[in-house]
């Protein structure tokens, strides 16, 4: 058993780059960005739950990270960069305190570096278990209109707000609350300490207006980058930014990974 993916060949021998999408996106989500690396061989992988893995279900992030593993070894991926957004970047930070062999770095938009308070971590459990009833029981467009409307979205327009409910309203909200019951923030482990204990770099990107992110930034690692004219999720908000971000980081790191 796989995740689902869309590989696309380098034009170069290159690490490649793996890119792991947000809560209820798919593989298309890091496609513009990822076109403008055209030298690097690319994998955009569909979490379970979503896309062309929604028959895909797992319990724990140790089961995620034992189907990435397994999806790179059909792949022959023996030399990567992992890119998450969000829960893709949650997951590849929970990948990245493994210390895989073969990992070259991660690049994480967004992604929690899990919870240090116990009271914070029950709250986050009721309120995730609240939401997975939502999509379970009601229609996707309400869900998401509610969703889309956390603090952590508050820089999203109206027009913004409704285009990506309207994208996310496609999705299976059954598969999509299995997923999230799985991989909540609350189920997540603390990874402060092993973050800091990893062989290979963590880059991370936050949005200028995103200034919860921007201060968990710093617990995750030194490198941090601030994407201009952009919210939580940049890479929608400001695609040609994140790429020029990441061929900078890609060429500041890469002579050190091959």
């Amino acid at each position: 058993m796989i995740l689902h993916g869309h590989a696309m060949a380098g034009r170069q021998p290159q690490p490649w780059l793996v890119f792991l999408h947000g809560f209820s996106g798919d593989n298309r989500e890091w496609q513009p960005v990822g076109a403008t690396l055209e030298n690097f061989p690319r994998l955009y992988l569909d979490l379970p739950g979503h896309g062309g893995s929604a028959a895909l279900s797992i319990a724990s992030f140790a089961e995620m990270d034992a189907l990435l593993r397994a999806t790179l070894v059909r792949y022959n991926i023996l030399n990567y960069w992992l890119v998450g957004y969000s829960l893709g970047g949650r997951i590849a930070l929970y990948h990245a305190s493994q210390k895989p062999a073969g990992l070259n770095g991660v690049i994480v938009e967004g992604g929690h570096p899990g919870l240090i308070d116990d009271n914070v971590r029950a709250a986050r459990l009721i309120a995730d278990r609240q939401w997975c009833e939502r999509l379970r029981q009601q229609p996707l467009a309400e869900v998401f209109d509610a969703w889309y409307r956390q603090p952590v979205f508050a820089t999203l327009h109206e027009p913004q707000r409704a285009a990506l409910v309207a994208l996310r309203s496609k999705n299976n909200g059954t598969t999509l609350a299995a997923m999230l019951e799985a991989t909540s923030l609350a189920q997540q482990p603390d990874l402060h300490s092993a973050l800091r204990a990893v062989p290979f770099p963590i880059h991370y990107l936050y949005g200028e207006h995103d200034s919860k992110f921007q201060a968990l930034a710093t617990h995750v690692t030194r490198h941090c980058h601030a994407i201009p004219a952009a919210g939580h999720n940049a890479h929608r908000d400001n695609p040609a930014a994140v790429a020029s971000a990441l061929a900078r980081i890609l060429r500041l790191e890469i002579k050190d990974t091959l």
